[in-house]
């Protein structure tokens, strides 16, 4: 009789497959203006969103605004060739931003005394392909700015000089 209840039970729950990631991790190398590698970040496909990982090594301690943005092209010293930040709704920037935020917009980066630091972020409802995608024809950049996001300040949070980037592509 158990047994029964607990088989009624199992077939009463939803068990349709787990979703899945639409694609594999595509990682990239952050660099400095001097070329020196000072992060490694990845970007996935996640259930809810775009998935990224930020994982610092050799950047001075302090924290640091990190956005994405629309092309992908580092060229130093001031990695203009990166563009304006990802915004493909055409909002405005900082999540704290009255008006709302872009999709560019990502957390600051927490450097310790060691030099390392780690950021994991979740932009929900972002994508790595299609027509809002960030991976469109030439890519996207993740550029580490000198100063911290105010989360507040349009267009890119009061955050400083771009001290970093690094491309992606899609797979």
């Amino acid at each position: 009789m158990m047994m029964a209840i607990l088989l009624a039970a199992a077939l009463a729950q939803d068990v349709s497959p787990p979703v899945t990631p639409t694609d594999a991790p595509t990682i990239t190398e952050i660099r400095s203006a001097a070329g020196a590698l000072v992060a490694r970040a990845m970007i996935w496909q996640g259930r809810t969103g775009l998935e990224v990982r930020v994982q610092a090594a050799g950047l001075a301690p302090g924290h640091y605004g990190v956005h994405f943005h629309a092309v992908g092209r580092c060229e130093g010293p001031a990695f203009a060739s990166a563009g304006a930040h990802w915004n493909p709704t055409g909002r405005q920037h900082g999540k704290l931003n009255p008006a709302g935020h872009h999709l560019g917009d990502l957390d600051n980066l927490d450097v310790d005394e060691s030099g390392a630091g780690r950021l994991e972020f979740t932009i929900p409802g972002a994508s790595t392909s299609g027509a809002n995608g960030l991976l469109d024809a030439d890519g996207a950049a993740l550029v580490i700015h000198a100063g911290p996001d105010d989360y507040r300040t349009d267009p890119s949070g009061n955050s400083g000089a771009r001290i970093a980037c690094g491309t992606f592509r899609m797979n």
